[in-house]
């Protein structure tokens, strides 16, 4: 269920700015547990919101310091360069970088033609999944070329090498569990946890 935490302060109406939590539980902090009984939303980006407040003069101001309204987010990706030749372009949207996330990783590639990288032993399992072009998977027991509309799993602790040999090159979607981090990553031209 969604949830909101404001600062409740006696004497005013509470108003939240730029919040859509129909029918969420609030959290007074330091006065104890309402309900949203009604919501209207005004001119954007205002919403009022009446709350019941148990035991307590109804009325206040409110700071919101907290909510989790089960929104859906915008998420702008931070764009990178990565490791091999010629460099290939990286847009992670979800991982370390883009929300801080250390569970999981989402990352476009666009992979030029005749980009290799070196080989790694990670210690997160990469899921990789071909939209464009295709994406060859290098690993101790052989090589899979990977064509668009199909995905490759490379488990954690297994060494890996990804190159995309062929004209046109790739666009892909690497997920990462957990997330991917350099440190992670173990490639094999590594010197003290980082690429020489």
């Amino acid at each position: 269920m969604p949830a909101l935490t404001l600062r409740y302060v006696p004497g005013a109406s509470i108003a939240v700015n730029s919040i859509d939590c129909s029918g969420a539980l609030v959290d007074l902090e330091g006065v104890g547990a309402a309900a949203i009984t009604r919501w209207a939303r005004g001119a954007a980006p205002d919403i009022a919101i009446a709350v019941s407040i148990p035991d307590v003069v109804s009325g206040g101001s409110a700071e919101v310091v907290g909510a989790d309204c089960g929104m859906a987010e915008l998420i702008v990706p931070t764009v990178l360069q990565a490791a091999g030749t010629p460099p290939k372009t990286i847009s992670e949207f979800v991982g370390r970088l883009a929300t801080g996330r250390a569970d999981v990783s989402v990352a476009v590639m666009h992979s030029p033609s005749g980009w290799s990288e070196p080989g790694q032993c990670p210690e997160f399992d990469e899921f990789t999944v071909v939209i464009e072009g295709e994406v060859v998977v290098d690993s101790e027991n052989g090589s899979i070329t990977v064509p668009a509309g199909q995905a490759s799993w490379a488990p954690a602790g297994q060494w890996v090498r990804y190159s995309t040999p062929k004209g046109g090159g790739a666009r892909y979607v690497a997920v990462c569990v957990p997330a991917f981090s350099p440190a992670a990553v173990h490639r094999d031209d590594e010197v003290d946890g980082f690429g020489s």
